[in-house]
């Protein structure tokens, strides 16, 4: 029987938010989690050279696989063989890819909530069972080890994300190394959904392979090589994995965009460029931080990283999507409903991606002051 899953209502969101542009409405675009900045400037350079003089078909890049594979071995101490790294046609086939390869259908998959919306409709596309645990203030909206610990039955799987979407909390290290413990004694699979490591704003989020080397990783360039539309990313599985997982990637999906692979190649040095984009999303961060009390937004989860602001509204309403809608329409500041991330508590959440060019959060700001302040008393007008 087919599986029936939810819609993604931030597209819906962003297909107002175009025709509005189309109609000549000025839009800032803080739907997605979609960097405004292109791919490394080098790496477009690359890419150009591939053009002319490369016909290009289906193919792996042996010195891409060996290029993430030191990247383990430089960041948290894991010798990975460059076969175990297998490139994708970006994160969401890679999770598709990992849950197929770790389990059958039926079985039960642990999940935080709130959490990415893919996490739950592809276990259900899957026919496997989301157990969503929630997570809320007191658990920094991160699955906890004794959470994970307390689920009766156990789960037969774990889908962990450090830093989350669309909290941008981070697991801190002995936490991480906690759950860890508690998958291992337990026997829960683990896939670590690592998209996006590099954009964090303290210490540095901690690879689930320096804990777990039987680990399922998936990454990408979308986020912090800012190579979204590339679809290029990579999966880490275990060496008695690895067949199976080439077997599937090939019969599912061939091979990434050979363009995408030589310039993700040259993007994995490009630091410079890139850790300018983060300092840019910290700046962004900062000013949404000290603007949004102010608009009565004070109940925020930690954006410890990624480029979210996953903010409380309930005060205001208990209809996300309509009340992101009526954002849009009459500020032009385009957000995503927190129902993507969390269908029982979303109702009440919104969520603001800081992924744009620093003027463009000034201005947001701008036009969401007001309207918050017109809101606020709409509210108190209601209980009054």
């Amino acid at each position: 029987m087919t599986a029936r899953l939810e819609p993604f209502h931030a597209i819906a969101v962003s297909r107002i938010a175009h025709r509005l542009g189309t109609e000549g409405r000025s839009i800032i675009h803080m739907e997605f989690g979609q960097p405004s900045t292109g791919a490394p400037a080098e790496a477009i350079a690359a890419a150009h050279h591939v053009l002319d003089t490369d016909p290009m078909g289906y193919w792996e890049s042996p010195k891409l696989k060996a290029r993430i594979a030191r990247h383990y071995q430089e960041t948290c101490g894991a010798v990975i063989d460059p076969e175990q790294i297998v490139l994708t046609c970006g994160a969401s086939p890679g999770l598709v890819l990992a849950l197929s390869l770790l389990f059958d259908p039926g079985v039960r998959v642990a999940i935080a909530r709130p959490g990415y919306v893919a996490y739950r409709n592809n276990l259900r596309a899957l026919h496997m069972e989301p157990v969503e645990l929630p997570c809320g203030e007191a658990e920094r909206y991160q699955v906890t080890a004794a959470a994970l610990d307390a689920l009766d039955p156990v789960p037969d799987g774990l889908i962990l994300a450090s830093p989350a979407n669309p909290t941008g909390t981070v697991i801190e290290p002995a936490e991480l190394a906690a759950i860890a413990e508690v998958c291992r004694r337990k026997g829960i699979r683990v896939i670590s959904d690592e998209i996006y490591h590099g954009i964090t704003y303290g210490a540095p989020a901690v690879s689930m392979l320096a804990e777990d080397r039987q680990a399922i990783v998936v990454n990408s360039f979308s986020k912090y090589f800012s190579m979204a539309g590339w679809r290029l990313g990579w999966v880490v599985v275990p060496a008695a994995l690895v067949d199976q997982a080439r077997a599937r990637m090939g019969n599912l999906f061939l091979t990434p965009p050979v363009l995408a692979q030589h310039a993700g190649l040259i993007a994995f040095d490009c630091r410079d460029e890139l850790e300018g984009h983060v300092a840019t999303y910290a700046r962004n961060r900062d000013l949404l931080l000290a603007a949004l009390p102010g608009m009565g937004l004070g109940r925020i989860a930690p954006p410890d990283g990624a480029f979210y602001i996953y903010a409380d509204i309930g005060h205001l309403t208990d209809d996300s999507l309509a009340f992101c809608i009526r954002l849009l329409e009459e500020t032009g500041v385009a957000t995503a409903p927190g129902i993507d991330f969390d269908p029982v508590e979303g109702h009440r959440f919104i969520r603001i991606s800081f992924a744009v060019s620093t003027d463009r959060v000034i201005d947001a700001i701008e036009r969401m002051r007001p309207w918050f302040a017109a809101r606020t008393a709409e509210a108190r007008a209601v209980s009054a």
